[in-house]
């Protein structure tokens, strides 16, 4: 168990902000985000590691005035060794009100965005996939009052570092997935 633990750390660049590192950025203005699965609904399996693996369509209303860019992150707070992070998106422009279905996974989207390292060391969405029973999977949207200067290799401590400050609203969609055996 704990060569798995100095894995997870080695894998999370050895910071992995529990609870209270994200609540401390849920403030501000609530946005409405939304996607095909409501809140606390199960993700349909096409957008997960059973399925397609692509990522969900996303929109959202209710970006405060001010907001100079976007960020989103996708985790899972019930991972077995802690939170684990599923997407990293950030320089959203602030205009933008939805992305597609099936982002692709490059480190620069065309409107400008930056996706960072999900906790697989990969670029991009990486779908709901848990070892065993169901898990929530915390889509997390961050209305921000400056652009982040981070790079495309940014994981999610160090966005979540990168916000503290900046936060002017936020909105939060659960989805709930457990794989068919």
């Amino acid at each position: 168990m704990e060569a798995l633990r100095r894995l997870v750390d080695m894998l999370s660049g050895g910071r992995r902000p529990g609870p209270e590192a994200a609540s401390e950025l849920q403030q501000g203005v609530r946005i409405q985000l939304r996607s095909v699965f409501g809140d606390g609904e199960e993700i349909p399996s096409r957008y997960t590691c059973d399925g397609e693996d692509v990522s969900p369509p996303l929109w959202w209303e209710g970006v405060p005035e001010g907001t100079v860019s976007l960020a989103l992150l996708v985790d899972d707070p019930d991972a077995p060794l802690g939170t684990w992070g599923h997407w990293v998106l950030f320089n959203l422009p602030p205009d933008v009100r939805e992305l597609p279905e099936g982002v692709p996974r490059e480190q620069r989207l065309p409107n400008g965005a930056l996706q960072g390292r999900n906790d697989l060391r990969r670029t991009g969405y990486q779908g709901p996939c848990p070892p065993r029973g169901s898990h929530r999977y915390r889509f997390r949207l961050y209305a921000l009052d400056t652009q982040l200067d981070l790079g495309p290799d940014a994981r999610r401590p160090q966005l979540l570092e990168a916000m503290r400050g900046h936060v002017l609203g936020w909105g939060e969609l659960v989805g709930t997935y457990r794989r068919a055996r």
